[in-house]
């Protein structure tokens, strides 16, 4: 029979499969990777529970647990949490601090002759530890961020290197105005842990210095963790440059192309397009301020043009020009202004090739 998990730490070096009993609510606000949420309680239940047990107290409100979970309900819920444990069977389960409902649902399991551990100190004593992941790496780690201007290929760059924190990947999001992607961004929590678990994982294969795209504090809705966003004020910089051609079709690749295709995965071939072209539309709708008003309606009209095109024939080329627009008088300037400001930091620049080389060898371990 297997121990109780107290070594939290391989739970996500191994990838081990969880099977959080948590109320959905609870799972929905914040949860790790791949985890199975199979609850012992609707949100409802575990609200009227909680309210009896702040009126009445802990005996009532197990008692009225009891009562609410019962019958044909108790047996649904047991047979799930049973099959995943066959199926897992070097898996645990946990609740929020690893109490009374762990409990309830390893003794549930042992009457039907199934002996499942679980946790120990639950979800808090996890999220505890990946909190604590994140604040030691920034105290203990050497961190080197990857600037350039935008479309300069960044996230191309990174994901060639052992040792990148994809930030964008973690909060599914490309960082910009333009950068919302078709399929929903994590809750901050989720992204804070994903984030921990990468740092863990990488510390735990013996890499100690960390690449970061030059990201602000928020990608997307998601924060970077504050004390990592306060070490990327401060860390050195390399910069990745790149021609204006080069830039303007790898935006119109990443932003057009591959964007509408997530659409049209997700939406089908109907309504996939028009939810993009919406989608472009909010996206520059949002910069209206920035832009003001005389250039906002010019860029906004090539940008209609080019959705219209593309709608009627397919054909992405029009968007050319809009994305040339806001390259020339909106980020750029705005980029070179960060340059400016940053250049002091700045310990290599050069192309796509030069900039993956040296920080390859930035990486390795010196004698």
């Amino acid at each position: 029979m297997r121990p109780d998990c107290t070594e939290l730490h391989r739970l996500f070096v191994d990838d081990v499969p969880l099977m959080d009993m948590r109320a959905p609510v609870e799972f929905a606000k914040g949860a790790f990777p791949g985890v199975v949420n199979l609850p012992l309680m609707t949100d409802d239940e575990r609200h009227k529970v909680g309210t009896c047990f702040k009126q009445q107290g802990q005996a009532a409100a197990i008692a009225l647990g009891h009562q609410l979970v019962n019958g044909a309900v108790k047996q649904q819920r047991l047979e799930a949490w049973a099959a995943f444990a066959k199926a897992h069977p070097d898996g645990y389960l946990y609740c929020f601090r690893g109490g009374l409902r762990s409990q309830i649902v390893q003794g549930w399991l042992k009457e039907a002759g199934i002996h499942y551990p679980k946790v120990v100190g639950g979800y808090k004593a996890m999220r505890t530890l990946l909190l604590e992941t994140t604040q030691q790496a920034v105290a203990q780690c050497d961190f080197v961020l990857l600037g350039g201007l935008t479309g300069t290929g960044k996230t191309d760059v990174l994901l060639e290197l052992d040792n990148v924190l994809d930030l964008e990947g973690h909060a599914n999001h490309r960082g910009s105005s333009f950068g919302k992607r078709a399929t929903a961004q994590p809750a901050q929590i989720d992204f804070e842990n994903a984030l921990a678990i990468d740092v863990l994982k990488k510390r735990q294969r013996g890499i100690e210095q960390f690449v970061l795209e030059d990201e602000g504090r928020i990608v997307g809705s998601c924060a970077v963790p504050l004390e990592l966003y306060k070490g990327m004020q401060q860390y050195r910089l390399v910069w990745l440059e790149d021609s204006f051609d080069n830039r303007v079709q790898r935006i119109l690749r990443d932003y057009v192309t591959h964007l509408c295709g997530e659409f049209v995965a997700l939406h089908g071939e109907e309504a996939g397009p028009q939810l993009f072209a919406e989608r472009m539309r909010q996206s520059m709708a949002n910069i209206h301020k920035r832009l003001g008003g005389e250039r906002f309606q010019r860029l906004y009209g090539l940008l209609e043009q080019a959705l219209d095109e593309q709608l009627r024939s397919g054909d992405v080329g029009l968007h050319r020009g809009w994305i040339e627009g806001l390259l020339n008088e909106y980020y750029d300037p705005m980029y070179a202004y960060q340059r400016e400001a940053k250049a002091s930091r700045i310990e290599f620049a050069g192309d796509a090739l030069e900039v993956r080389e040296y920080l390859k060898a930035r990486a390795e371990p010196r004698p």
